[in-house]
């Protein structure tokens, strides 16, 4: 079995955020997909991240560590949310990777653990 981290792909700009009701919507279908991912055996975690502002990025300075405040890099994309799944290959990760495409309606990027 190998991890697959399911990454959501947000844009950063030019997008409307969905309504209340469209984002009720779109929540009751994630849990939806979820929910065939536990009983498959295959979830190990979820979640949705906050803005990009909200990020606090540490920097290696010399022998110190700089503290700054924002993303750490300015992008037409983030990450706005993610699932890690157990799967057999990178078949069935991409399986279910269409099915949180069908959810969201947005981009799932699939990449594999390597430790």
């Amino acid at each position: 079995m190998t991890q697959y981290l399911l990454s959501v792909v947000t844009p950063a700009e030019g997008a409307e955020p969905p309504t209340p009701d469209e984002l009720t919507g779109i929540m009751a279908r994630v849990e939806a997909v979820q929910t065939r991912v536990r009983k498959a055996g295959a979830w190990v975690f979820a979640g949705g991240l906050a803005a990009p502002s909200s990020a606090t990025v540490l920097r290696p300075q010399g022998d110190d560590v700089l503290v700054v405040d924002g993303p750490f890099a300015e992008g037409k994309e983030y990450v706005g949310g993610f699932s890690i799944i157990d799967v057999g290959d990178l078949d069935e990760a991409l399986r279910w990777g269409r099915e949180y495409v069908a959810a969201i309606g947005l981009p799932i990027e699939v990449r594999p653990f390597v430790w």
